[in-house]
């Protein structure tokens, strides 16, 4: 007895056989609609094929990524988690743990407005418009400083964006060149004797490891007891520890500096007609007391630190806000590399008339 009452199972069978029979083992089926075919034949090819009319700008493209984006994302495609980051990279590729981003890894730039349309918001896939894809991808582009702040992508100019590596990638000759070797009968008994462990997966944090000995080796040993054996009186004084000393301003560390500062224009300025935006305005910033430009609403962290923003305290706010000051609103994750840390700090120190 069907499951179904009558009445239900006659709507499914009408269904079932409505429009044209399609062949096949079955015979159900139809062909499908051209409306029905262009709501899930979203592709869009390397060449641009399949690209919608449309525009949008870095600048849109900011406050849409902010909005859409940002929480899984970073305001600035940095990652947050283990949620992937979409920009930064470089020259990672080669090293053993690559960090594989739009700007470092992707080689067509379709692929990115693709899968922006096609899948993202998460939880919200296709609820963006067409030119606010394609201003989210210009803001990709704009955070792996492969276009300048004005830039404005658009079907026209789409194909003119080349990806840093497209050239990393060659086709897939396998069919040719190796299926044949795995066309043979495989073995079932007695395959082989012995099965060693060769590699371990901890690159990807998987791996548990075992707890080894902590003792120390024998010539850290043998150092320990002969320092034990110094008497006291006869010890060393310990050498006092050297004031850092700043070096002198370094025009070309500072237009690098440049640069890297494209990660922050997206909340502050810089320059004698500053204004603040999402976060205060930066110019002169250097020596400046910490939370004093006016008009602009900080934490009670940063209005209260009352110190001062030297090279050293500014060098260190760039690399880890949260841990520099704990309790500040700042959302930015921090500068990964040391060079880029110096860079920004000499650029901020350029920029004070």
């Amino acid at each position: 007895m069907s499951k179904y009452p009558e009445t239900l199972c006659a709507v499914i069978v009408s269904a079932l056989i409505a429009g044209p029979a399609v062949a096949g083992p079955f015979g159900l089926g139809r062909v499908a609609e051209p409306d029905e075919i262009a709501a899930w034949n979203l592709d869009v090819s390397p060449d641009g094929t399949g690209l919608p009319d449309g525009s949008g700008s870095v600048a849109d493209g900011e406050q849409i990524f902010s909005d859409n984006c940002a929480s899984c994302h970073g305001e600035f495609a940095e990652g947050l988690g283990n949620w992937p980051k979409l920009a930064g990279g470089d020259g990672t590729l080669a090293n053993v743990d690559p960090v594989k981003t739009v700007g470092s890894y992707w080689p067509y730039l379709s692929t990115t407005w693709d899968y922006v349309n096609r899948s993202m918001p998460f939880g919200n896939a296709q609820s963006l418009s067409a030119d606010d894809v394609y201003a989210i991808t210009a803001y990709i582009l704009y955070s792996n400083f492969l276009v300048d702040d004005d830039f404005v992508l658009s079907r026209e100019n789409f194909t003119e964006v080349e990806m840093p590596n497209v050239g990393g990638f060659i086709p897939d000759d396998r069919p040719e060149s190796e299926y044949a070797h795995w066309r043979v009968e495989p073995c079932m008994t007695d395959c082989k004797g012995v099965v060693e462990i060769t590699m371990k997966a901890t690159v990807l944090d998987v791996t548990p490891q075992e707890s080894t000995d902590t003792a120390e080796p024998a010539e850290s040993s043998a150092a320990t007891a002969q320092a034990e054996a110094v008497p006291v009186e006869q010890a060393a004084e310990p050498a006092p520890v050297a004031e850092p000393v700043l070096a002198a301003f370094d025009p070309d560390l500072a237009a690098a500096g440049e640069k890297v500062f494209r990660k922050c224009r997206a909340c502050h300025e810089v320059g004698a007609d500053a204004k603040n935006k999402v976060g205060p305005q930066l110019h002169a910033i250097v020596g400046r007391t910490v939370g004093s430009v006016d008009g602009f609403k900080y934490s009670k962290a940063m209005a209260s630190d009352g110190g001062t923003w030297s090279e050293e305290y500014l060098a260190a706010f760039l690399a880890n806000p949260k841990k520099a000051m704990k309790g500040t609103k700042m959302s930015f994750a921090g500068l990964k590399k040391d060079s880029d840390i110096a860079a920004v700090t000499e650029y901020l120190k350029s920029v004070v008339e």
